[in-house]
C-alpha cells in the first residue's frame, strides 16, 4: 500500500506511504491520490483534507522505477502520464474545502506542486525544498502555474533554474510555505488550523476558495462586478444566514455548535 487514507473528527487524513522510496510518487500513487481528495470532495463528513507523510522524506519527487518506464514512452504515453499529474495538481487546487500539508522533511520536484496546490503549509525547520526537473533536463511543467503563483514569477526564475536546494525558512519567506514550527509543535500547529477551520461555514470557506480563485488576475470592473455578485449570494445562502443571526444573537452557528 503506497497511500493510507482515514477520516478522523471530520478531517480526511491522506498520507504518503512509501517511505522506502523516500516517498516517491509514480503513476499508482498518483491516481490514488486523485481518487483521495475526489472522496473527500464529496464526503459530506469531511470539512477539510490534511496530506503527510511516513518514514523521514515528505516526498522526493518522482519515483526512478517510474522514470524508466517514462524513458521508453511515446510522447502521446508521455502527454497522457503528464495529464494525470496535472489533473491531481489541479484536483488538489480546486478541492472546496481547504487542504492542508504537514512537511516534516524534504520536498523535491514534483512534492513542491502538491504543496503550492494546497491552502495550508506548516513545515519544520529542518525540511528542504528543492524544484530539481532542469538538472535531468526536463522542466516542472505541470506544476509550474501553482508555484508561480505562490513564489512569484522573479523568485521562480532563480529557483527553477537553479534548481538549488532552499530552507524551510526560505520557502516561508518566498510564500511557499506558510509557518515553520519545531518538529515538537508541529501536530500542534496542525490542529490549531484545523480548529479555526472547524469552527468556520463550510459553504462561506468554499465560496471563499472560489472567490480567491476568481480574482486572482488584474483588478477590472468584471472583478469588481463579480465580488459583488458573490457576495450577495453568500448573504443570502443558508450559511450566510445562519452565520449572521448566530452572530446578532450571540450564539454559536450550526457548524460549530457540536
Amino acid at each position: 500500500m503506497s497511500l493510507i487514507t482515514t477520516v478522523e473528527d471530520g478531517v480526511a487524513v491522506i498520507t504518503l506511504d512509501r517511505p522506502q522510496v523516500r516517498n516517491a510518487f509514480d503513476d499508482a500513487l498518483i491516481a490514488a491520490l486523485t481518487r483521495a481528495y475526489d472522496a473527500a470532495t464529496i464526503d459530506p463528513e469531511v470539512y477539510a483534507v490534511l496530506l503527510r507523510a511516513n518514514g523521514p522524506t515528505f516526498c522526493a519527487g518522482a519515483d526512478l522505477n517510474w522514470m524508466r518506464r517514462m524513458a521508453g514512452y511515446s510522447r502521446q504515453e508521455n502527454l497522457a502520464d503528464a495529464m494525470a499529474l496535472a489533473t491531481l495538481m489541479r484536483t488538489i487546487d480546486l478541492c472546496p474545502k481547504p487542504t492542508l500539508v504537514r512537511v516534516h522533511g524534504s520536498a523535491f520536484a514534483g512534492a513542491t506542486g502538491l504543496i503550492a496546490a494546497s491552502d495550508i503549509v506548516v513545515a519544520v525547520p529542518e525540511a528542504e525544498f528543492a524544484v530539481t526537473e532542469v538538472r535531468i533536463g526536463l522542466i516542472p511543467s505541470v506544476i509550474s502555474p501553482y508555484l508561480v503563483r505562490a513564489m512569484g514569477a522573479r523568485q521562480a526564475r532563480r529557483y527553477f533554474l537553479t534548481a538549488e536546494r532552499f530552507s524551510a525558512e526560505t520557502a516561508l519567506a518566498l510564500g511557499l510555505v506558510h509557518e515553520v514550527v519545531s518538529a515538537e509543535e508541529l501536530d500542534a500547529a496542525i490542529t490549531r488550523h484545523l480548529k479555526a477551520l472547524k469552527a468556520a461555514s463550510p459553504g462561506a470557506m468554499a465560496a471563499t476558495k472560489a472567490l480567491i480563485a476568481a480574482v486572482d488576475r488584474p483588478f477590472d470592473q468584471t472583478v469588481l462586478q463579480d465580488t459583488a455578485r458573490r457576495i450577495a449570494d453568500q448573504r443570502v445562502s443558508a450559511d450566510g444566514r445562519e452565520g449572521v443571526s448566530a452572530f446578532l444573537e450571540k450564539r454559536k452557528p450550526t457548524w460549530g455548535a457540536a
